[in-house]
């Protein structure tokens, strides 16, 4: 297996420990089902309509960081993959894409790197 390669966002390597992890995430997740499943329910059981209210509000900002924090975690999977190299899958019988351009790359290299052949005399 080659060497994994850092990958970079912005100019610096991307860090794991930057960001939120899947604890916070599954945090988010349930307390944003609590409030999507109680918002329209506190309207059907006549709580006070400021409770339904920050309910409502509180279900967009949740919304908002779920939404962050997934694309954070795709981001790092995605520089995860990316700094492991190529992968084959795993039943494939023919060549991938990635697989016939890296051959394609190694054939012109070959052929770069072949020294001319003197003709006779």
């Amino acid at each position: 297996m080659s060497e994994r390669r850092n990958v970079e966002y912005k100019g610096a390597p991307l860090d794991a420990e930057k960001g939120p992890g899947l604890g916070c995430f599954w945090l988010q997740i349930a307390v944003l089902a609590v409030v999507v499943v109680l918002t329209p329910l506190s309207a059907a059981w006549d709580w006070p309509v400021l409770v339904t209210i920050v309910l409502m509000a509180t279900t967009l900002v949740l919304l908002l960081f779920v939404g962050q924090t997934v694309i954070f975690l795709l981001r790092l999977v995605a520089a995860d993959r990316r700094a492991a190299g190529r992968r084959r899958p795993m039943r494939s019988a023919t060549p991938t894409v990635g697989e016939i351009e890296d051959a394609a790359t190694r054939d012109a290299a070959d052929e770069d790197a072949t020294p001319p052949e003197d003709g006779p005399g």
